[in-house]
């Protein structure tokens, strides 16, 4: 069976460098599309008045982690596909796209269920009002749709990734990114005939384009796979056995955003009792450090596509070696380009909030030494977390992010905070401590050379 349109490991070649840029910089931009779209929608419902922006933020709290665990998943599948494409073995790679469709399927209908079933309740409890209480509730009811698109168009597009077509991802949000502008802002608003739904309107413009991108990547799956199923039997014997080996090996990586996230949740809550000066300090660097650290982070992401592909190849471990090589000195590189990035961003922040009070702007150039370094332990951390995950060890990863989330970054950031009472600067310090904390576990694992075996 021929994947055709791919950037392939049809040969026994090592991939270069340039192969990991061509697979990276679409991933980088479709993230940064991402995280720009959130800002825009915040955006536009912030002229609705604070209740509006309030009730999104209660929304949100169900839908991220939701979307969250489906995209963790999904990210898993993604070195099945590496793998099972690296092999150029067909019934594989129909097992790991359509085992993991399923289990996105599946997590994806039972968290709507819990939605449904309970969000109300939760909602009116960390509401400050009525109002925001049914705004809340009537944008999340509708962004179950955008869940139930994006669960399709997050399997689509880890199977297209896992093959090397990170270019239709990105060109699914050229499509999807101005539909979901357009419609939002004429269905908030009521322009152009349009009914006036304000906040809900914002939940139905981001439904329209995130159709839009799942119609995309079907009609193209189609079109490169459409014979896929024909693919007789299953990797293990069975539809059953080959869910549960699957499900076996992403729900690790899976656990691990969850863990991520809910360790962030904590913390994000500790420096709220922070002066309010330091607290939004720390609230208005967030989102910039994600779309900048994505420049460095794809490139950890592509490189363990292709180490994946060339797992399934059966590459040499000398093989292995040398790209990993020549792969973890670029991504140094890149890192250099992110710290160069966090340092325009800091300089820019008095241009960008213009109307910050003194004592904030203090507080975001406190941030800069951090950014400066925090790059470089972080894309090569990144780099061992994706070489194990594409080698199928992703128990140590989860293990390893467990410890530094609940043994270091929470525990020390409640007492620099509640009990020492530290200045922002050394709470934001607590970042690189816990890259430091994670360096030589992950970099120990990856010299002991076992991952080469793994799968």
């Amino acid at each position: 069976m021929e994947l055709s349109g791919t950037t392939s490991l049809n040969t026994q070649r090592t991939p270069t460098n340039a192969d990991i840029f061509r697979m990276a910089w679409p991933m980088a931009l479709r993230a940064v599309m991402m995280f720009s779209l959130v800002i825009i929608d915040l955006y536009l419902v912030s002229s609705l008045g604070e209740n509006a922006v309030a009730a999104i933020g209660i929304a949100t709290i169900f839908t991220g982690l939701l979307l969250g665990t489906t995209f963790a998943f999904a990210n898993a599948m993604q070195i099945k596909v590496a793998q099972a494409y690296g092999r150029d073995n067909p019934v594989d790679l129909k097992s790991a796209f359509y085992c993991g469709l399923l289990i996105n399927v599946v997590i994806a209908g039972f968290g709507i269920v819990l939605i449904v079933l309970f969000s109300q309740v939760a909602i009116d409890k960390l509401a400050h009002s009525q109002s925001i209480a049914e705004g809340a509730v009537n944008y999340l009811y509708v962004f179950l749709l955008v869940i139930v698109a994006e669960t399709f168009s997050s399997a689509l597009t880890s199977h297209f990734n896992g093959c090397g077509k990170t270019r239709l991802a990105f060109y699914s949000f050229l499509i999807s990114a101005p539909v979901n502008i357009i419609t939002s802002i004429a269905l908030i608003f009521g322009l152009y005939g349009m009914p006036e739904l304000g906040l809900v309107g914002a939940a139905w413009g981001s439904f329209i384009g995130a159709f839009m991108r799942m119609v995309y990547l079907a009609y193209r799956f189609y079109r490169a796979h459409h014979d896929l199923h024909t693919a007789g039997g299953w990797t293990n014997d069975s539809l059953v056995a080959t869910v549960h080996r699957q499900y076996s090996f992403s729900w690790p990586i899976a656990a691990t955003f969850i863990s991520m996230t809910f360790a962030n949740q904590v913390c994000i809550a500790i420096y709220a009792s922070m002066s309010v000066y330091h607290f939004a300090a720390m609230v208005l660097i967030t989102p910039w450090v994600r779309v900048a650290g994505q420049l460095s982070y794809t490139w950890t992401q592509a490189t363990g596509i292709l180490l994946a592909q060339m797992i399934g190849k059966s590459l040499s471990a000398l093989s292995l070696d040398e790209f990993l090589s020549r792969a973890w000195r670029a991504a140094f590189v890149a890192a250099a380009l992110v710290a160069v990035v966090y340092a325009l961003i800091i300089g820019s922040m008095n241009w960008v909030y213009s109307d910050l009070d003194e004592q904030t702007r203090l507080a975001l150039l406190s941030f800069l030494p951090i950014l400066l370094i925090i790059p470089f332990p972080r894309v090569s951390n990144a780099i061992c977390g994706n070489v194990l995950r594409a080698a199928g060890d992703t128990k140590t990863s989860l293990n390893i992010h467990l410890m530094a989330n609940w043994l270091v970054m929470v525990p020390l950031t409640a007492l620099c905070v509640l009990v020492f009472n530290l200045h922002v600067g050394w709470v934001f310090a607590l970042f690189l401590l816990e890259e430091l904390f994670k360096f030589p576990l992950f970099h120990r694992r990856i010299w002991t050379k076992q991952w080469h075996t793994m799968q």
